[in-house]
């Protein structure tokens, strides 16, 4: 059984062809499945608008994401579990991509992603570069990720001393004890955050990282792109 794990805060714009698209990947790879979006601590139509599309959800009050993905896993019933986020569009090709990536052997890994609009200049710089990255040394962003429900529990799940960067600590565990896959299709995601937050803005969060390693994101002050108000 497949169950796709959907965190969501104040994402009423997204969450609708989100879970739609989720949904008809899901059918598509014609294993049972299970659509939970786990609505943390949302103050607009994001619940109602997921349980509408056909989604299972519940809800937290932690404003953290990796406590947010970790109670849809604790929630799921599936033996693969997928951590799609709310603004980005699942497809067939790429469920299917990832399915045949774990029987291949490999424990979990993500998919690459393309933006839905236009993207600054600087970023439009940057992103073959990052897809180099994530391809090759699999530094993973944490908008479409997979993982067995076994490798997901021998690594503790996501690490929930990290308000942001978890996606990559959960990853850097999974490569500890297995194979992890990057499959060649793509999903698309909100380019919204490059478009609301300068580079100058974005690049210090990696000099944060590079000065203070994962520790330096054991605190959400700083971290507006992830816990500031949400672009419509």
């Amino acid at each position: 059984m497949i169950s796709i794990v959907m965190p969501a805060h104040n994402e009423e714009r997204f969450v609708g062809p989100a879970v739609a698209a989720a949904i008809r990947s899901a059918k598509a790879s014609g294993l049972p499945f299970e659509v939970i979006v786990v609505d943390d601590s949302s103050t607009d139509r994001t619940a109602t608008i997921a349980a509408e599309q056909g989604a299972k959800v519940i809800r937290i009050e932690r404003s953290q994401i990796a406590a947010t993905r970790n109670a849809g896993a604790a929630a799921a019933k599936g033996d693969v579990l997928f951590f799609i986020d709310a603004d980005t569009l699942a497809n067939p090709d790429a469920v299917r991509a990832c399915l045949r990536a774990i029987r291949l052997g490999a424990v979990g890994g993500g998919c690459v992603f393309t933006f839905d609009a236009v993207l600054p200049r600087w970023a439009r710089a940057l992103y073959p570069w990052a897809v180099v990255g994530a391809r090759v040394f699999r530094l993973l962003g944490g908008c479409f990720l997979f993982c067995t429900r076994k490798a997901f529990d021998a690594v503790g799940g996501f690490d929930e001393r990290y308000f942001a960067a978890e996606e990559l600590i959960f990853i850097r565990k999974l490569k500890r004890i297995g194979l992890v896959a990057v499959p060649r299709p793509t999903v698309v995601t909100s380019g919204r955050k490059l478009r609301d937050f300068g580079a100058w803005q974005i690049l210090g969060l990696a000099r944060r990282w590079i000065r203070g390693g994962a520790g330096a994101f054991h605190q959400r002050e700083g971290l507006d792109i992830w816990y500031g108000e949400r672009s419509t």
